[in-house]
């Protein structure tokens, strides 16, 4: 056998390796039966169930039948603009309401795609804040600040 899709690979590592941690940590709970489960039934199920669809990628890697691929250097700023821009929404949040704050992360989280174009971003942006407001306001009765504080308009 012989590694031909890295990509494959090293995503077959990562399934197995988070199914397993989750089916480990869902062990500390009381599982009970399949008719009456508890809380750590469905989570250890899923985490296995994850871990063999990671052994199945992994395995199909090494296939001949698979197709060879390379993986390119790993891009850090793509990492710090992603993550970097949920923790910049964790903070300016209650400053600056949901609106704003969401419309921050998704145009600053989309500087991270090769193909970023603006246009795209503030019609995302704007979609995911209307979606918001829908959704967790509207829908789900949760409480956000929705503009600035110092605006007063909450």
């Amino acid at each position: 056998m012989q590694l031909r899709n890295r990509q494959d690979f090293w995503s077959g590592v990562m399934f197995i390796a988070l199914g397993l941690g989750f089916a480990w940590q869902a062990s500390s709970y009381q599982m009970g039966t399949a008719a009456r489960m508890g809380p750590g039934y469905f989570p250890f199920w899923l985490g296995i169930v994850l871990a063999l669809l990671g052994a199945i990628v992994l395995l199909g890697s090494l296939s001949k039948k698979a197709h060879e691929t390379h993986i390119d250097k790993f891009d850090w700023r793509i990492v710090f603009l992603v993550v970097g821009s949920v923790v910049l929404y964790g903070f300016i949040l209650k400053l600056l309401g949901i609106y704003i704050s969401v419309f921050v992360l998704v145009v600053v989280s989309s500087l991270a795609s090769h193909e970023f174009s603006l246009k795209v971003a503030v019609a995302n942006g704007i979609f995911l804040v209307i979606f918001s407001y829908l959704a967790f306001v509207k829908g789900l009765g949760l409480i956000f600040p929705l503009w600035p504080s110092f605006l007063g308009m909450n």
